[in-house]
């Protein structure tokens, strides 16, 4: 399949229109349907409906494979260019919202040892991190997310990007203090809050598909979404009472009460990601944050 092709048809499958996608991909309209017809005769099935364009159960199917595919060709063409191209003038970093707090000191070492690096960082979602990575964009990233005690951070098996832990932090269920659980020395089990309200932020606290699934339970369901990046924000909700969210516990504040997370036994990670290394201080940050943990 061409990847052209391909990339079109993610393209008008996330945007939901032709027109839409034309505008993004910088297409005219006609050729975003050109490129749809010529994909649909290679594979000899329409892949979208068109009113509304929504994926058949066969796009459905390509989708699912279209995104690996298209990373992995991101991540070739980066790591060839990164072997012929100079070294960056800016060091690019990128971190999910919670994962941006191992930074600070191993960007004050590289300061400290290159003192005319200009650094840029990027707050963003975890997905957003590896893309970013494995596209170029970025030198290194630093994510976060939960996993078993013995476990990485599952993160995308089409690219490889050298990973590198970071940091480890207990995992509790943060609610308002006066909620009738917040009680000092007892622990809580999810299977205990399958009725409860929870807030799903999905860039900040563990995701709930995430904790479903370690808890073998189609159970714990939002009464409240937060698709922002902002920590205060979340706390505020969460001591509000609009519902509860498991997190590190270093990332909560004396307001919100902080219930250890027993059953099941998970952990919160920060991984250190990256390609080829050739830039000094890229390599200094590297090293500074393997060191830390």
């Amino acid at each position: 399949m061409d990847p052209h092709l391909l990339r079109t048809f993610v393209t008008v499958a996330e945007c939901g229109s032709f027109s839409a996608a034309a505008s993004r991909l910088g297409y005219t309209q006609s050729a975003v349907s050109q490129h749809i017809a010529t994909l649909e005769s290679d594979l000899g099935t329409p892949l979208l409906r068109r009113r509304p364009v929504v994926p058949t159960p066969a796009g459905e199917r390509l989708l699912e494979h279209a995104g690996p595919i298209l990373l992995r060709l991101d991540a070739a063409r980066a790591d060839v260019r990164r072997t012929v191209a100079d070294p960056p003038s800016t060091l690019t970093l990128a971190a999910s919202p919670l994962a941006a707090r191992s930074l600070a000191t191993a960007l004050a070492e590289v300061r400290r040892t290159y003192p005319g690096t200009e650094t840029s960082l990027t707050v963003c979602g975890r997905d957003q991190v590896v893309a970013g990575i494995a596209a170029g964009t970025f030198t290194l990233g630093l994510v976060d997310g939960i996993a078993t005690p013995s476990d990485p951070l599952n993160l995308t098996n089409a690219v490889q990007l050298r990973t590198t832990s970071v940091a480890h932090d207990s995992l509790v269920v943060a609610l308002p203090t006066t909620h009738p659980l917040a009680r000092p020395g007892r622990g809580l089990s999810l299977s205990d809050l399958a009725d409860a309200r929870w807030i799903d932020a999905p860039d900040l606290a563990a995701p709930l598909a995430t904790l479903r699934a370690a808890a073998g339970s189609d159970a714990l369901r939002p009464a409240f979404t937060y698709n922002g990046t902002d920590l205060h924000t979340l706390l505020t909700l969460i001591d509000s009472g609009h519902g509860l969210a498991v997190l590190p516990r270093s990332a909560l504040t004396p307001n919100v009460a902080a219930v250890p997370l027993t059953t099941p036994r998970l952990v919160h990670r920060t991984e250190l990601l990256h390609g080829h290394l050739s830039d000094p201080a890229a390599e200094a940050v590297a090293t500074a944050l393997s060191d830390h943990e």
